[in-house]
């Protein structure tokens, strides 16, 4: 059956008021221009009309202009055809028909005078003094400049009140909710628009499936969590699991952000929140997200400071009281995004508010696959790209990064003219992501340009030869952004890293100013983010990790977000911290002065192929360097397992190894000639 559509209620719009009074306004230039008067001259109305006795009388209004009447008889004169009929009714213009100014009455009367002066007694024309009052008009004179200034005022107030609703509304309704409320025929977002996230998607499922079956989980006892917070790095996708929800959930969805709750009127933001949780309740089962929570969620108590602060403290409490305060909150769930969970109040993350904290961390390497493969749909590909290349060389990237590759590789295939997005497309969007855009016309001397080479060189042997630094990927002496050179790594994707670990990365760093010292026994300022990286790192394996001896097993991080200006530790054991962080970066500095003084030949070698080239990739570290020694390790081990899967286990033991040796010598003599040809 058709549904019956409700009858159109009457709504009063403030902005009818303005179309009065331009209404007004027209009404009252009709009416004064309905008797087709003409502007004239007394010399005009002298000459062409006084002189001919078509003037029948002249009317004189306040002592500041007549008014010319023309004779029924004279108005057939080609003359007067303007003013003869009038323009709304189209009938005989019975005056005034012409208009003039005058400066004074004696100067006109001696002027008429002379004019008439040859004259007879009937022929002189006849005048008549009146005064007009225009009621109309003085009214919108004064009351006109009132209405502009309560338009500026309410313009002001709406601005100031954040805008929406009409003109005068937001006085009235500033401290109402600013919550968009959707409904899932206006977002087209679902979980399978979700790439990736698989924990998170099945939490946030929960919920979602708790509210269209509420039995299934009631019937065992269970109560559906109040409130679960998405917490994770920027661009990891917690916005768009909301928007999934709000496309999933068939239930009323409120969503606004943090800072919609912060107004310049004391009182505003505690007001919102009691009419956002009012709008959810008569809407009840619903949810309400709030995007970015920690602009009210900080903790409390933090700063000294009065004002603003007070005002956000006020908001934040009422947000604790609606959540699970005295009164009922039954079938509102609220769900809360923010990267800062750090800074957040303790009351706001306790059980019975926050029920579950989701952390949506940044994708790995499978993932990464899915979230390409759904980015990718709207590009023309070439036959060459690889989704399982293109997640392995984007690690550390989240979701809203590789949509940026994605986009970056169109354009670039659209500057160069291509039909079809390739391969070295999508490396040259990571390459512009990573380390900024080329900038080939950037004038950079010789010496330069050969300190940079052997800078960029010193990363990458260092890298080659530490066995828990990050493989190279590629080394450019081109600037890009603010560096004149760059080298792009693979790090190995891993939960936990050990001490060994952390040293060789600080060595692979170091490589750069330790290069400059071998070959030209001089260092440059280069090395400024190298170093930056070098003693944070250091730092964090002193005060955080704990994995400094004479330290010990001690962190000083607080993972509560604490007050940051005051040391958890004494004067003397900062002295002692200080000086291990610098006999550990002088100790990593030292051994890699070493390894590259052992390599020096290598080394130059390496520069100045990067000087011919301005780009080299693994393949030209592989025919300087030779292999890895624990890549070839690590290469034997899969060929012994690939082995063992075949043969029998008693002779695998023996037969193993050399089997796996004598395959990896084989493969890798036919690489070797291929690179040297």
């Amino acid at each position: 059956m058709k549904e019956k559509k409700e009858p159109k209620t009457f709504k009063f719009n403030f902005y009818w008021i303005y179309a009065i009074i331009a209404l007004l306004f027209l009404s009252v230039q009709l009416l004064n221009s309905s008797s087709n008067t003409k502007d004239s001259s007394w010399q005009e109305v002298n000459r062409d009309m006084l002189q001919k006795k078509e003037v029948q009388k002249l009317e004189i209004v306040n002592d500041k202009y007549v008014k010319v009447y023309i004779k029924k008889e004279s108005l057939k004169r080609e003359y007067h055809k303007e003013v003869r009929t009038n323009p709304i009714s189209n009938s005989e213009n019975i005056g005034p028909h012409y208009v003039f100014q005058i400066g004074s009455d004696d100067v006109f009367f001696a002027q008429l005078n002379d004019a008439q002066k040859d004259f007879e007694k009937e022929d002189r024309v006849n005048i008549t003094y009146t005064t007009e009052k225009n009621v109309l008009g003085d009214t919108l004179g004064w009351i006109f400049p009132i209405l502009i200034m309560i338009a500026i005022w309410m313009f002001l107030m709406k601005r100031m009140s954040g805008g929406g609703g009409g003109p005068g509304g937001q006085i009235f309704n500033i401290g109402k909710s600013k919550a968009t409320l959707f409904d899932k025929t206006k977002v087209n977002v679902t979980f399978n628009d979700v790439a990736g996230l698989k924990g998170a998607k099945e939490e946030i499922e929960e919920i979602v499936d708790f509210l269209k079956k509420p039995k299934k989980y009631t019937a065992l006892g269970g109560k559906i969590p109040r409130g679960a917070l998405l917490v994770g790095p920027p661009g990891t996708g917690k916005t768009l699991l909301a928007k999934a929800v709000a496309g999933e959930a068939q239930v009323p969805f409120f969503s606004l952000s943090g800072s919609d709750f912060v107004e310049m009127f004391v009182g505003v933001g505690a007001s919102r929140v009691r009419d956002l949780f009012k709008q959810a309740k008569e809407k009840a089962p619903s949810i309400i997200f709030i995007d970015e929570i920690d602009a009210i969620g900080r903790a409390r108590g933090k700063n000294n400071m009065t004002g603003g602060n007070d005002e956000r403290e006020n908001t934040l409490n009422q947000l604790l009281t609606e959540m699970d305060g005295f009164g009922t909150n039954s079938g509102v769930i609220v769900i809360a995004a923010t990267n800062r969970s750090d800074v957040l109040d303790r009351a706001l993350l306790r059980a019975g508010r926050f029920d579950r904290q989701i952390y949506v961390d940044l994708p790995d390497v499978n993932e990464r696959k899915e979230i390409f493969s759904v980015h990718i749909k709207p590009l023309t590909l070439e036959k060459n790209v690889d989704i399982d290349f293109l997640s392995k060389q984007t690690p550390g990237f989240s979701g809203a990064d590789i949509a940026n590759v994605c986009n970056e590789s169109a354009l670039i295939a659209a500057r160069k003219n291509k039909k079809k997005v390739g391969k070295q497309d999508f490396l040259d969007a990571v390459d512009r992501i990573i380390g900024g855009l080329e900038k080939k016309n950037k004038i950079v001397s010789r010496e330069e340009k050969r300190t940079v080479a052997f800078h960029e060189a010193g990363h990458a042997t260092v890298s080659w030869f530490m066995k828990y630094a990050s493989p190279l990927v590629k080394v450019t002496i081109v600037p890009r952004g603010r560096s004149l050179g760059a080298a792009w790594y693979l790090p190995e994707e891993r939960q936990l890293t050990t001490t060994e670990q952390m040293t060789h990365e600080m060595c692979a760093t170091l490589g750069g100013r330790a290069a400059e010292q071998v070959i030209f026994n001089k260092i440059s300022t280069g090395a400024l983010s190298d170093l930056e990286k070098v003693t944070k790192q250091a730092y964090s394996m002193v005060t955080v990790y704990g994995l400094n001896k004479k330290i010990g097993n001690i962190s000083f991080y607080d993972s509560s977000g604490g007050d940051s200006f005051t040391k958890p530790y004494s004067e003397a054991t900062a002295k002692t911290i200080d000086e291990e962080v610098s006999n550990l970066i002088e100790k990593c500095y030292q051994e890699t002065i070493q390894l590259l003084s052992l390599h020096k030949d290598k080394l130059t070698k390496l520069a100045e192929l990067l000087l011919e080239k301005e780009v080299i990739f693994k393949e030209d570290l592989l025919a300087i360097f030779g292999p890895r020694p624990w890549d070839k390790a690590e290469e034997i081990e899969v060929k012994a397992k690939k082995v063992a899967k075949k043969e029998p286990k008693k002779v695998v033991k023996k037969t193993t190894k050399k089997v796996a040796k004598k395959e990896v010598e084989q493969e890798e003599k036919p690489k070797a000639t291929q690179k040297k040809s």
